[in-house]
C-alpha cells in the first residue's frame, strides 16, 4: 500500500496597501496561496487520481477603535468548486462526511468562508489584552492551522491527524478572549462544537456549546503551546459522542523565512476510544528559488467501523489502526516578484500500514 500525492504549481502573494499614520485611517492587506495540480493515490483494492485545486483568499482591514486597535479579517476558499464535493483524495485520512456517510481516503473540501471575524486589542505596559467574535473562526485549541504554517507553507495535504490537531479552524461561531505578557498568552474559547455541515457554501449558526483554553509562548523565532478543549458533537455520524481534545507542539521559524519546523502531538478522548496522533514536518529553503519540504505522521484512526449515523444509546466496540506516514516534497519558484511566486514541484508519500487495514 502506498501513496503518490503530485501537487505541481504553488502560487503565493502579499501585499499592503498602506495609507498615512491616521488613527482614524484602515489599513489593509491580502494573501493569496492557490495550489493547483494532478493528485494521485493508491491502496490495495482501490486507485484513483483527481486534477484539482487547494486554495485560499484572505484580506484584513486595521484602525485604532474603542481605545484599542480594531482588525476585521476575512478568508474564503474556492475549493467547493475546485475540488469535487467528495474531496480530495487521499489515503487513510477521515473527517467529516459526504452524502450522510464518513468519509475515509479522502480529505474534505474546506469551505467558501472560511473565516469572518471581527477582533479587538488593547495595549498593555508589557503587553496586550484582546478579545475577537467570529461567526466563522478558530477557537483557542491546537497549534496554527496546516495551511498558515511555515513549516507546512508548500505542502497542499492536511496532515493525516488534522482532526486530532487543527480541524476547529473553521468553526461556524467562536467567542474568544486572552491576554499577553512578556510573550506567554492565555486564551479561552467559547464556540459551536458541531463541524461543518456537507453544504459548503453556507454558514452554519447555532448555539455556542464547546469550549477551549490554551497557554502558548514565542520567544526568537520559537513558539509552543499547549491546549485542551471540549467539542459538543462534533460529529454528525456520532451525535450524541462528546470529544476531549488535548493539544501541546513546538516549533521554530528563523527570521529570513529559509528553515521553519514544528513537533506536535494531538489527542481525542472519544466514546471509542483514545486516538492520538504525532507529527513532524518541516520546509527548508537552502536557496532563494528551492524549497524542500517533509512531514512524518503516526495517527491513530478509526477506519474499519466507519458506518451510517449512530443512534442513541448505541455503544460497540471499535478496532483502532494506527497509520504511518512520510512525505518528502520539492518546489522550484518559476516567477519571484513583490505581487508573489509562482512554483512547479511535487511530492512522494509512502504508508505504514497496520495488519488489521
Amino acid at each position: 500500500v502506498a501513496m503518490y500525492p503530485l501537487a505541481v504549481v504553488g502560487l503565493g502573494a502579499q501585499a499592503e496597501h498602506v495609507h498615512p499614520a491616521d488613527s482614524a485611517t484602515w489599513r489593509w492587506s491580502w494573501d493569496a496561496r492557490v495550489f493547483a495540480g494532478w493528485n494521485y493515490q493508491q491502496r490495495k483494492f482501490r486507485d484513483f487520481q483527481e486534477i484539482e485545486s487547494q486554495n485560499w483568499f484572505m484580506g484584513a482591514g486595521e484602525r485604532e477603535g474603542l481605545g484599542g486597535r480594531l482588525l476585521v479579517h476575512t478568508m474564503i476558499s474556492l475549493e467547493p468548486f475546485t475540488i469535487q464535493p467528495l474531496g480530495s483524495p487521499q489515503v487513510f485520512q477521515t473527517g467529516e462526511t459526504y452524502r450522510q456517510a464518513p468519509l475515509i481516503d479522502y480529505q474534505h473540501p474546506h469551505d467558501l468562508f472560511m473565516g469572518l471575524s471581527v477582533r479587538w486589542t488593547r495595549p498593555l505596559a508589557s503587553g496586550r489584552v484582546f478579545a475577537e467574535a467570529a461567526p466563522v473562526g478558530a477557537p483557542a485549541i491546537g497549534p496554527a492551522v496546516f495551511m498558515h504554517r511555515p513549516s507546512a507553507a508548500e505542502n497542499p495535504s492536511a496532515p493525516l491527524g488534522h482532526h486530532q490537531f487543527d480541524a476547529t479552524h473553521i468553526t461556524h461561531g467562536v467567542v474568544t478572549a486572552g491576554v499577553e505578557r512578556y510573550g506567554i498568552m492565555l486564551e479561552g474559547s467559547w464556540f459551536r462544537g458541531a463541524e461543518p455541515d456537507e453544504n459548503r457554501k453556507d454558514i452554519d449558526l447555532g448555539a455556542l456549546d464547546s469550549y477551549s483554553g490554551r497557554l502558548s509562548w514565542r520567544r526568537r523565532g520559537w513558539d509552543a503551546q499547549f491546549s485542551g478543549a471540549h467539542l459538543e458533537n462534533p460529529e454528525w455520524i456520532h451525535p450524541f459522542a462528546d470529544v476531549t481534545r488535548l493539544t501541546a507542539s513546538i516549533g521554530f521559524t528563523r527570521a529570513d523565512g529559509r528553515l521553519a519546523a514544528l513537533a506536535a502531538w494531538g489527542q481525542n478522548r472519544e466514546i471509542h476510544g483514545t486516538l492520538d496522533a504525532y507529527l513532524l514536518e518541516a520546509t527548508l529553503r537552502p536557496q532563494t528559488q528551492h524549497t524542500l519540504y517533509a512531514r512524518a505522521e503516526l495517527t491513530t484512526k478509526d477506519i474499519l467501523n466507519a458506518g451510517g449515523r449512530h443512534p442513541a444509546g448505541v455503544l460497540h466496540f471499535h478496532p483502532l489502526s494506527r497509520v504511518g506516514v512520510l512525505t518528502g516534497g520539492y518546489v522550484f519558484d518559476v516567477v519571484q516578484s513583490r505581487a508573489g511566486r509562482v512554483g512547479i514541484g511535487g511530492d512522494v508519500a509512502g504508508d505504514r500500514v497496520p495488519s488489521n487495514l
